[in-house]
């Protein structure tokens, strides 16, 4: 069972929504790669707010994930297509159906 998450939000900058949104969407085989992420959402929140939501069943799957491939290309990226330095919040689940 999934006990631990990640939220990160970003925000894009003005006339970089559509590549935000390109750039997760083009993620998901990343994490789908990825044995220890057992969940993996991409979500848009308002106009120019994306986010990421994930789970894991362990710290270490977690951390695994944090210095993945999708956490390097988002960073990476972070210059060109965000406002502000993405919000990484660790999560841990209290409940999960």
């Amino acid at each position: 069972m999934e006990k631990f998450a990640l939220l990160a939000r970003v925000e894009a900058k003005p006339g970089k929504e559509t590549q935000v949104l390109e750039f997760l969407k083009s993620a998901l085989p990343l994490a789908q790669d990825e044995p220890g992420t057992v969940r993996w959402y991409a979500l848009q929140l308002g106009p120019s707010t994306f986010g990421i939501f994930d789970t894991f069943e362990t710290e270490d799957d977690r951390n695994a994930h944090l210095n993945g491939k999708i956490a390097a290309a988002l960073m990476s990226n972070a210059a060109e297509l965000l406002s502000k330095d993405p919000v990484i919040e660790k999560v841990d689940l209290i409940a999960v159906k």
